[in-house]
């Protein structure tokens, strides 16, 4: 490859095995992919080492980056692993109890009690302060300012500089909540405090300190990894921009992202999604179903109408999360997967992983269970000496022993056919959550293309495409970094967004407009802050809206340009629509109800030019693999990526590069597109 000669920007999206990266040569659209092992210990050590060995191979100077697009799991992981901070919990008199109560929910409705709270901030550090507004707004009664220091002091008496503050109904005023922030700063100096009004600013008081208590236990975990970046990034002379992705699918700075952690949760997921939503628009496919399987995990994300779906409330290991996010379905099936069978002779796979340590079999790092890439390299898909374009060799007798012990021997198979039933099994579980993602918005799987990236979901896409009735598979390019590629597209996102209870009729309009102007002066002067010019910034508004009655909205985009009674009568056109495909039933003679106002201010970065393809010349193969097909052996044609011709491929083939094998089965083709994307159809 040569030299990247002009400027670079570079993508990064730090897993839980490996560092992917993309490099984005501005001058010429070239992209290359590079990865490196993670350091958990500390991620950004990973991060920098693996720029440095990418500026080697490709020959670029630190100087010339222009940019570096971040994507992260450190929010995630510390929630998961509960490397959190300690942190109070400071709420007007008498509701100190709200993450306790919940919403009542029971998810076993059968159960005599119900399941334990997933409870971030004990019982102990859970104080009132005499206040109280009601749902407009209106004081009821006034901050009690010297209960407010004795809470403060009780506070930093019980050695806690981490505080929530989440009082009843600031999301209509939060002026209670701006002057007990500053009392505790002033009793607490250098006390991380996240203020409910601040970060979720909406009704539900439940889901709003939910919220807030997630970014203030994670303000000190990822501010210590910013200052940890910033060090490391001037210490080997990187100027450039750094930019963190957020679960929005845009990127902030590494200050708000420090103030606001709890944006991150959903980081490295959303790259993916964003990845998809652009090759949607360069494919001229506007419904794909992007599945990216990984070591431990395998991600749903949708394209519909050539626009990925944001939701405005998810949820992290029990914890509710009222921020908007690209919605993203994550179950326990990857690579990595362990199988298992159960007392009765039933084979299970997953959601228990190998992760990297030790990891499958095969990597003959220690492990002895059977996982899906154990069996993959069974089934003849995997090359041994090719595993990560020749820089990991398998141990192929490895995987075939913890085959044989833990799934063949006890239903009574031969290896061959217990790896055949285990990939078979991993197929349907990925296949039933990719159509119930589907099926929940009243989409039909026949409708879509499904794009596989992440390194083991070339080897399943085909039969998971199979189990869905879709006719069509994208197998991008540098599918196993697809996730860091996605990055490079994105832009500048601060989300905002104020609760108001009006019927949505044109009589709102002046009712919401004073909101509406206060949103985007704070959204312009947020990008302004961020020294986006004045030209790449935009405002993009959406409405809540639900039946009345009802306790769940619809979040319904506004027409660009206008906040006025026509914009207002197709926000409800709208509503009504998606309510009748997602629920199948609707009521357009009844004015819904807006619950609250949303606001996108958008900066717009530079976007990277178009990847330049040229297909082969000539197809040859790189040898022939014995691989197991249905239930026997086959010899099936290998062939590199890169020595592709235009022509069709028919199956079964196997197609290698560097991070990822595709396994295209019999029934298949494939070709590619003018972008260099391979698109697999299966036959009529």
């Amino acid at each position: 490859m040569p030299a990247f000669a002009g400027p670079v920007r570079i993508a990064v999206d730090i897993g839980g095995t490996f560092t992917d990266l993309q490099i984005l040569d501005e001058a010429t659209g070239e992209t290359a992919a590079h990865k490196t092992p993670t350091t958990p210990a500390d991620p950004s050590e990973g991060l920098m080492r693996g720029i440095a060995e990418a500026a080697d191979r490709l020959g670029f100077r630190l100087s010339q980056v222009t940019g570096l697009m971040h994507g992260t799991t450190i929010a995630t992981n510390a929630v998961l692993e509960r490397r959190l901070a300690l942190g109070a919990l400071v709420t007007t008199a008498g509701f100190e109890d709200v993450l306790e109560i919940g919403r009542h929910v029971r998810r076993d409705i059968y159960s005599r009690v119900a399941e334990p709270r997933t409870l971030l901030i004990p019982r102990r550090h859970r104080w009132g302060v005499r206040e109280r507004l009601d749902a407009t707004g209106a004081v009821v009664t006034p901050l009690d300012e010297a209960d407010a220091r004795r809470v403060a002091r009780a506070i930093r008496a019980a050695g806690i500089d981490v505080v929530v503050v989440a009082l009843l109904h600031a999301y209509a005023d939060p002026g209670h909540e701006e002057r007990l922030a500053s009392i505790l700063r002033e009793e607490i100096p250098g006390c991380h405090v996240s203020r409910s009004s601040a970060i979720s600013p909406e009704i539900r008081e439940f889901e709003r300190t939910s919220t807030a208590v997630l970014n203030a236990l994670l303000m000190p975990v990822v501010a210590s990894y910013v200052d940890r970046l910033r060090e490391r990034t001037r210490a080997a002379g990187f100027a450039a921009p750094i930019y963190l992705v957020q679960s929005n699918g845009g990127v902030t700075t590494p200050e708000v992202a420090a103030e606001e952690p709890a944006r991150l949760l959903l980081s490295g997921p959303s790259g993916g999604a964003l990845a998809a939503e652009t090759l949607a628009a360069a494919l001229g496919r506007p419904d794909l179903v992007a599945v990216d399987m990984g070591g431990t995990s395998f991600d749903i994300s949708i394209v519909a109408e050539g626009r990925t779906r944001l939701v405005t409330q998810g949820e992290i290991d029990g914890c509710p999360v009222r921020l908007p996010m690209i919605e993203i379905r994550t179950i326990g099936a990857g690579g990595g997967s362990i199988a298992a069978v159960d007392a009765t002779g039933r084979l299970t796979v997953g959601p228990a992983s190998a992760g990297a340590q030790p990891g499958p079999a095969c990597y003959g790092r220690g492990g002895r269970l059977a996982t899906v890439t154990d069996a993959n390299l069974v089934l003849g898909r995997l090359d041994p000496a090719f595993f990560l374009g020749g820089a990991m060799r398998l141990d192929a007798v490895a995987a075939r022993d913890a085959v044989a012990a833990g799934v063949a021997r006890p239903l009574g198979l031969s290896p061959e056919a217990a790896a055949a039933g285990l990939v078979a099994v991993s197929v349907a579980t990925m296949a039933n959550a990719t159509r119930l993602s589907l099926f929940e918005k009243g989409l039909d799987p026949r409708d879509f293309a499904v794009v596989s990236f992440g390194g083991a979901a070339g080897l399943h896409a085909a039969d998971v495409a199979d189990a869905l009735g879709a006719g069509t598979v994208v197998f991008p390019r540098d599918p196993g970094t697809l996730s860091a590629w996605g990055m490079l597209f994105a832009d500048i996102v601060h989300d905002l967004a104020r609760s108001r209870l009006v019927p949505a009729t044109a009589d709102a309009v002046p009712l919401l407009a004073p909101l509406v102007a206060a949103l985007s002066a704070d959204g312009l002067a947020l990008l302004e802050r961020d020294g986006v010019p004045e030209a790449d910034r935009a405002c993009r508004f959406a409405l809540d809206l639900r039946y009345k009655g009802q306790a769940y909205e619809i979040t319904v985009p506004l027409a660009d340009g206008a906040f006025d009674a026509t914009a207002m009568a197709g926000a409800v056109d709208e509503f009504h629509r998606r309510h009748q495909a997602q629920y199948a039933h609707s009521d357009p003679n009844a004015v819904p109800d807006v619950v609250t106002v949303r606001l996108a201010a958008v900066g717009r970065l530079a976007k990277p030019r178009a990847r330049p393809f040229r297909a082969a010349a000539t197809r040859h193969a790189k040898g022939r693999r014995r691989t197991w097909i249905g239930d026997a052996w086959a010899d099936v044609p290998v062939y590199d990526r890169d020595a592709l011709d235009a022509a069709p491929l028919a199956g079964p083939a196997i197609v290698e590069e560097p991070h990822s094998t595709l396994w295209l089965p019999p029934g298949w083709s494939m070709a590619p597109a003018a972008t260099g994307d391979l698109i697999a159809r299966r036959s009529a």
